[in-house]
């Protein structure tokens, strides 16, 4: 990636696509919850809170027009999780999927996690393009023959047909968690995953559904001592006993499977000393971190509270070695904002390929991008009014004090149920995808 990814002059963005109905009133079930490019980036899933999952294909470059890159298509869609109730606890489940999760590609099918609050679901998405004509027991159509009719013996052959995809489920992962589920992350070794609830961590081999293994347990013996919830968890990308989990306090605890069965006591704990002097009542729950990702090269790890994204070298823990304002102008806002709610929100936070920049998103459609070369950071929208084919998306900019230039916006007048809480980076090319509410915009960057 160039220098100046987040807004140098040699760097641009520009629209590319957006998936998903204009209309004024979203159905519920439509609001994408989770955005997740697969590891080559040809393919991209989304999740929505009606249990639903598509997965769009990058098509390959035209030749007639190779300046164009190939714009992602619907590749397949399928209902993943379903409502449903718990008459113990005479609870709804709902079927909104929190978290999808890729399994590295192994052969010609893609195999995905996929999870709503208490069951993760592995899918399979395979290709069909030929089937078998010519059975000796049955007719084209399906129904059996008669036995006596049938004289000769035929040899079935393959013909072609029209592509399907297909999704089927082949593990289901239930009954291990209590509270609800915020995070899976697929380890490095390929054969075991981890979920994550608000107080425990399991340990799941990908091929066994009936056991887990509980490794670490933050549930005090009286709920009333309850101090602090896991808000998410990560597994090492290189380093198969290697994890990380965040918590409701702005702490993040490393732990290594190798020292003990139960990951109770950490090996490492990053906290950033508070500072006395910014202390107010709102302190705690924006310092909880609604997200935590491992860079790509394993030396890293970003974190995401309400105001700030921050990023600490695993061998530094006491305080982190950059800290990015997100919208630091919601500082004075905080009090309007715990009433409507929207002070609990959980940004979450992405890296691109080679760990040089990094994005997390705001309100207003807003989303930001950081440089970690040259510091510089920029603010960019996902609205249908810029959504010209290769349209350059312009910086934004919002004004907190009295006077406002002509191109900026006031703080008073950024609408707070546009938020963008989901991004996604390619792995390898400067295309990233963003949920805005029940949209889905891809951008790249402008090709010279």
């Amino acid at each position: 990636v160039s220098a100046g990814v987040a807004g140098g002059n040699d760097f641009q963005w520009c629209f590319s696509q957006v998936k998903g109905a204009i209309d004024e009133d979203v159905a519920e079930a439509d609001i994408i919850s989770t955005v997740e490019f697969n590891y080559s980036g040809e393919l991209l899933a989304t999740g929505d809170k009606g249990g639903r999952v598509v997965i769009f294909q990058h098509e390959q470059e035209s030749k007639n027009r190779p300046h164009l890159r190939g714009e992602y298509n619907v590749y397949s869609t399928f209902q993943s999780h379903e409502p449903e109730f718990d008459y113990l606890k005479s609870l709804e489940i709902e079927e909104k999927i929190n978290k999808i999760r890729w399994l590295p590609q192994q052969n010609a099918a893609h195999f995905l996690l996929s999870t709503n609050d208490k069951t993760i679901k592995l899918w399979k998405i395979s290709e069909r393009d030929k089937r078998a004509e010519g059975y000796n027991l049955k007719d084209e159509d399906g129904r059996l023959r008669d036995p006596f009719r049938i004289t000769s013996l035929r040899v079935p052959v393959l013909m072609p047909m029209d592509l399907m995809v297909e999704a089927s489920p082949r593990r289901i992962f239930a009954n291990a968690h209590t509270y609800h589920i915020n995070s899976i992350s697929v380890n490095s070794d390929h054969e075991t995953y981890l979920s994550a609830d608000d107080l425990r961590i399991n340990l799941w081999h990908l091929e066994i559904t009936d056991r887990s293994f509980n490794i670490v347990d933050i549930k005090p013996a009286n709920m009333e001592e309850l101090t602090e919830v896991i808000t998410a968890a990560e597994c090492h990308p290189h380093q198969c006993n290697v994890f990380v989990y965040s918590s409701s306090k702005g702490t993040i605890r490393l732990c290594d499977m190798r020292a003990a069965a139960l990951c109770d006591r950490h090996s490492k704990f990053f906290e950033e000393p508070e500072d006395p002097s910014s202390r107010s009542f709102f302190s705690e729950i924006i310092s909880s971190i609604s997200d935590v990702k491992f860079s790509h090269s394993g030396r890293y790890m970003m974190t995401r509270d309400y105001l700030s994204v921050k990023v600490w070298d695993l061998n530094m823990e006491n305080r982190p070695v950059e800290t990015y304002q997100v919208h630091e102008y919601l500082r004075s806002k905080l009090c309007s904002l715990y009433e409507n709610d929207c002070i609990f929100d959980k940004f979450e936070c992405c890296w691109n390929g080679s760990d040089s920049a990094i994005m997390t998103g705001s309100y207003n459609n807003f989303f930001r991008m950081f440089d970690r070369n040259t510091r510089r950071d920029i603010t960019l929208e996902a609205s249908r009014e810029s959504s010209k084919p290769r349209a350059t998306l312009k910086p934004r900019k919002v004004s907190t004090g009295g006077k406002r230039k002509k191109d900026e916006i006031s703080v008073d007048s950024l609408d707070f149920n546009k938020k963008i809480l989901h991004t996604a980076w390619h792995p390898k090319d400067n295309v990233i995808a963003v949920a805005a509410t029940n949209n889905l915009y891809i951008f790249q960057d402008k090709i010279n």
